[in-house]
């Protein structure tokens, strides 16, 4: 494990290229410098990786198995275990599944370590920052990925050992950066954000020429700097009235926050942004003023279907070809997010569902219990399908449970 611990050496993997991409940026149009790092520091961005990151990790992620027509959680399988709580020594489950979420959508790429035993079987799941990896692909489509240690040592890993979780990609094995992309929206938000700052620490005041008639030598010119700054500058001189002497006049050559439009600006870049990482600006807090209750819960829906499930299903078939062998997806093995925890609306809402599941003979009584977090009824008729009286049938009892799988 010393390739991933910090040994007190010089650490040499910060000389690499792709380090200085990683911690380096580009400059956008604005002149402000983008990265990971600075983009983080804008709300919108911060806010729509906080809505991804949740989405991916407050959901429950199982280990599920196919039996006939059944399907259990595999408890007896050792990924359950780690993709559902415990990854590895120092990260829960939900840790560990949003830091990969942040990941993807600040680089385009994800990647864990698979540490596995002497029997093969992955006992670990090490999340590796993407600075430090850089997939290659050779001229037989072969993908390997370039790792650089703590250490200063760099190791060359096969897609066995490494778990890699892609964006929207090009070329199929390297995931888009995003923030790269969005460089110019960012920037222009950040631009934005500082002019703003700027003129409240000025006192909200214009900015001018001060001119006077007379020739001023340096120490006079100096002085008259000195003194307009110590009056006139500053939150604590907003107010104070400027007293001209010499003929001087102050000649406004600034335009004020709404001639500039700042407001507008702002508003439009957080559409902008949101638009590159596919959020609406409503679960960012941002809405105009025509929404109501019932178009917010349209556009959580959209949220769900349009933002959330694409991720999901991506993540959830990464994980089967990247931690399931092809003898347990042939056995029925897969990953699930059970994302109905996020489907309730209001207690009204969800009673009347699970009432039409259960009385329309869709559920039994204790799955609908079972959705509500209830103990199943020990009652044999709560295990038994309520089939409506004007459907020709006998109520047929729950198939019995088979145990869980093993490795």
């Amino acid at each position: 494990m010393s390739f991933f611990v910090q040994r007190g050496r010089r650490n040499q993997a910060f000389t690499e290229p792709f380090w200085q991409e990683w911690i380096g940026a580009l400059e956008s149009a604005t002149g402000k410098v983008v990265n990971w790092r600075t983009a983080l520091q804008v709300a919108t961005v911060f806010a729509c990786c906080r809505v991804i990151g949740n989405g991916y990790a407050q959901v429950p992620f199982k280990l599920m198995q196919k039996s006939g027509r059944r399907r259990v959680p595999a408890t007896g399988h050792s990924l359950y275990r780690l993709l559902s709580l415990k990854p590895n020594d120092w990260q829960t489950s939900f840790e560990f599944r949003q830091m990969l979420a942040w990941h993807i959508e600040l680089c385009g790429n994800a990647y864990v370590f698979k540490n596995r035993g002497i029997s093969g079987k992955i006992f670990e799941l090490i999340p590796l920052p993407p600075g430090r990896v850089t997939p290659r692909q050779d001229e037989n489509l072969r993908i390997t990925y370039d790792v650089a240690g703590l250490d200063g040592t760099t190791r060359t890993l096969t897609r066995d050992q490494i778990w890699h979780l892609r964006g929207p990609t090009i070329d199929g094995f390297h995931g888009l950066d995003v923030v790269k992309l969005a460089r110019e929206a960012i920037g222009l938000a950040m631009a934005t954000e500082e002019s703003a700052a700027r003129l409240h620490k000025n006192g909200i005041q214009n900015t001018g020429v001060y001119a006077i008639e007379d020739k001023l030598d340096k120490k006079q010119y100096d002085d008259l700097a000195a003194w307009i700054g110590k009056q006139f500058a500053g939150l604590q001189n907003v107010g104070k009235p400027m007293i001209l002497d010499r003929g001087a006049k102050f000649l406004n050559t600034s335009m004020s926050s709404v001639d500039a439009q700042s407001n507008e600006t702002r508003k439009t870049q957080v559409e902008q942004i949101c638009s590159f990482m596919g959020v609406l600006p409503i679960k960012v807090g941002f809405s105009d003023k025509t929404a109501t209750f019932a178009s917010a819960e349209e556009m959580n829906r959209a949220h769900r279907e349009d933002c959330l499930s694409p991720r999901w299903e991506a993540f959830e078939q990464s994980a089967m070809i990247n931690l399931l062998t092809d003898e347990e997806i042939d056995a029925g093995l897969y990953f699930n997010f059970t994302e109905e925890g996020l489907l309730r609306g209001s207690a009204k809402d969800t009673k009347d569902v699970i009432l039409g599941y259960v009385n329309g003979g869709v559920m039994y009584p204790n799955e609908g219990r079972e959705l509500l977090d209830l103990n199943p009824d020990d009652d044999p008729a709560s295990d038994q399908l309520r089939v409506p009286a004007n459907i020709v049938g006998e109520p047929k009892p729950a198939e019995p449970a088979i145990p869980a799988p093993q490795e």
